[in-house]
């Protein structure tokens, strides 16, 4: 399966709900932003995948994976690539989390590498997953349920892989994981590495240091992405307004709040809620409140 690019459409014709490209070389050289959850296949090669401040080495066969607006790239020459892609509306991985707990495993996780090492064996099961998608695609009377019951099962296979992968101790740093938990306690209230530092008794040159290495980004940008995911899982996961999820986060106002998700993400949170869409999520928590 090689040089093809198929793409399935909403029923308005408008927008595309499940595309898959699959080409010799590198299709994503160069920095760019999608609308729709990126999977890139990599069959062999080296490079680097870029993904908004994260930068992560990785030998092939692998699997790549990106949220809605980040921006990405893949760095070096890798070999046979294969990109799938899907949007919120075709296929809600928060709607879904019951039968495919993949968001905050191979989506929206800050903290993790956004990558799945293969075996050549689990490199020819999602090849030929894709495969299957490819001809069904190319059916013109193609069932959104048999694609979207490829698409589970190859998320389903991959967030096993991710889960299942040992964590060897010597790459455990207890400090490093310890700030992972104070960001998910305080980062509404604390945004200045120094207070973490503070909380963690190191200084915050030691914190930088030691961040970019078990991390590879800085503390700033651990504490922004950490904001941004909320902000975006309010515009894409409810209807509250700008102002209330500005509210939310501590922001001042709704202005400030939308020019730093805009310095972040390189778009304002308007912009970000049209180009994904709201979640059918949204709809089934406000008709039941806890």
């Amino acid at each position: 399966m090689s040089g093809i690019e198929l793409q399935r459409l909403t029923s308005t014709g408008d927008t595309t709900s499940l595309k898959l490209v699959v080409a010799e070389g590198n299709t994503l050289s160069e920095p760019i932003q999608h609308e729709l959850y990126t999977i890139i296949l990599q069959s062999g090669g080296t490079g680097v995948f870029q993904a908004d401040f994260g930068r992560f080495p990785f030998r092939g066969p692998v699997i790549l994976f990106a949220t809605p607006l980040q921006t990405i790239c893949v760095e070096g020459d890798p070999d046979h690539q294969a990109v799938l892609q899907f949007h919120g509306d075709f296929y809600c991985i928060e709607y879904h989390k019951q039968e495919v707990a993949c968001n905050g495993v191979l989506f929206n996780n800050i903290y993790t590498d956004p990558t799945v090492v293969l075996t050549s064996e689990q490199f020819t099961f999602f090849d030929r997953i894709l495969g299957d998608i490819g001809k069904e695609l190319s059916d013109p009377q193609a069932a959104d349920a048999v694609l979207t019951a490829y698409l589970q099962l190859f998320l389903a296979k991959a967030t096993t892989i991710k889960t299942q992968s040992p964590t060897l101790p010597a790459e455990r740093d207890e400090i490093m994981e310890q700030f992972r938990e104070l960001i998910e306690a305080h980062f509404l209230a604390l945004r200045r590495p120094a207070a973490y530092a503070d909380l963690l008794h190191i200084s915050p040159n030691t914190l930088t240091k030691r961040c970019r290495q078990y991390f590879r980004k800085t503390p700033t940008e651990l504490i922004q992405e950490r904001i941004v995911l909320e902000a975006k899982r309010g515009l894409h996961l409810s209807r509250r307004s700008v102002k209330e999820i500005a509210h939310e986060l501590n922001f001042e106002d709704e202005h400030y709040f939308s020019r730093f998700f805009k310095k972040i993400t390189g778009v304002t949170p308007l912009a970000f809620r049209q180009k994904t869409g709201i979640s059918v999520v949204a709809d089934l928590s406000s008709n039941n409140p806890e």
